[in-house]
């Protein structure tokens, strides 16, 4: 049995600021911990976390996302992407709060997905995602308004990743479309053709045209990208009427980050190594791969390899680390598929002194950063969810 190498990773400047360990106060627009909170490596930290969590009991349920930090997934009462803690949520009805450890789309969804006497809290407000806020619900209203004046709007089905913002979801429900996940996104395509003879995918180009290209048979040219910062998109009314995959101009900035470089120098670095990499990577990396999957398809893909067998993953390096470390004992070597540090900066805000601070707020009869979709936008996403769970 080998021992498991360390990932060849090291943290800029940069790197040391996004995971939190620095700080850019105009750039940040979180709330502040009241009181003398000490660092995340002070012990006392985690004797308050158990001691206030115990003091809430079954009233709280947290909720952690695969990309967090291990000090924050310590304290989940389960683990999982951002719709299956949804779900999790709502099948807990009793539990009066939802600490979820995550970022603000994933709150909002299981704000939404929640009955009405529960409340959902995010630790730190601050804790968003760069992807959907690539589309204001201005934008796509614009966008659409771009749609009808080319004839089209009429055969087009939105279709938006879970990761979006509510209003997005909300637009999507009003229009007649459907979220995806990225392990169901093909079968959201297949529903959406169904309907019209186009789609406006939201607002990850890349899950969009990757589901497209290599799952459902099209060619890169059915796809064009619609750039909401330019006029009418940056497209011409012939491009999209001749378009059958219309793509937001949207990346997830981790995933991104991975590029046809990557895979070759670790096939270089490592022979016989299997590539396995998130649909929101690029087209080109996912099309290098050898496997391409969800981050639950990633887990699940590793727990089946055998022993012996070499990885380089190309998602978030949070859960990269984790998975080497817990297949090590299994002769599994894993490494993160980029030498350069790519934590989710917005998933990192979740620390365990924000953790600290929500629980201990709580169990003082203070709620904090209760996240809460007003009415309207909360029917429309839910009736776009909704269709999601009925896929076939």
């Amino acid at each position: 049995m080998t021992t498991a190498q360390p990932l060849d990773v090291q943290p800029t400047p940069l790197a040391l600021l996004l995971l939190g360990r620095e700080a850019d106060p105009k750039s940040e627009r979180g709330v502040e911990c009241p009181g003398d909170l000490p660092a995340p490596s002070d012990p006392d930290l985690v004797e308050r976390a158990r001691a206030a969590k115990a003091k809430l009991g079954d009233r709280v349920f947290v909720l952690g996302h695969h990309y967090q930090r291990d000090e924050v997934i310590e304290f989940a009462d389960v683990t999982g992407d951002s719709f299956k803690l949804a779900r999790d949520a709502a099948a807990r009805p009793d539990a009066e709060y939802i600490v979820f450890c995550g970022v603000h789309f994933m709150a909002e969804s299981a704000d939404i997905l929640t009955g009405d006497g529960q409340q959902v809290i995010l630790p730190d407000l601050a804790a968003g995602c760069s992807m959907a806020d690539m589309a204001t619900a201005e934008q796509v209203a614009e966008c659409w308004d771009v749609l009808t004046e080319a004839g089209v709007a009429e055969q087009v089905v939105p279709v938006s990743y879970m990761n979006s913002s509510a209003d997005i979801k909300a637009f999507t429900g009003k229009h007649g479309g459907t979220i995806c996940t990225s392990s169901n996104a093909k079968r959201a395509l297949d529903w959406a053709f169904a309907q019209g003879s186009k789609v406006l995918f939201l607002p990850d180009q890349h899950l969009g045209r990757n589901t497209a290209v290599r799952d459902m048979g099209m060619s890169l040219d059915d796809c064009v990208v619609y750039n909401p910062h330019k006029p009418n998109g940056g497209l011409t009314a012939d491009e999209l009427r001749a378009a059958k995959m219309i793509l937001w101009r949207g990346h997830c900035s981790v995933h991104g980050r991975f590029s046809l470089d990557s895979v070759n120098d670790v096939r270089e670095r490592i022979p016989g190594v299997n590539v396995l990499v998130h649909p929101e990577c690029k087209h080109e990396v996912v099309a290098a791969a050898d496997q391409v999957g969800s981050t639950e398809y990633i887990i699940k893909a590793l727990e089946a390899a055998p022993a012996g067998s070499k990885w380089a993953i190309g998602t978030e390096l949070n859960l990269v680390r984790r998975l080497a470390n817990r297949f090590a004992a299994e002769d599994k070597e894993i490494v993160f598929l980029d030498k350069t540090v790519c934590f989710c900066s917005t998933m990192n805000r979740i620390d365990l002194p924000h953790l600290v601070w929500a629980l201990e707020s709580l169990a003082d009869g203070k709620v904090v950063n209760r996240i809460q979709v007003d009415r309207e936008t909360e029917s429309f996403a839910k009736l776009a969810l909704e269709r999601m769970l009925a896929l076939p």
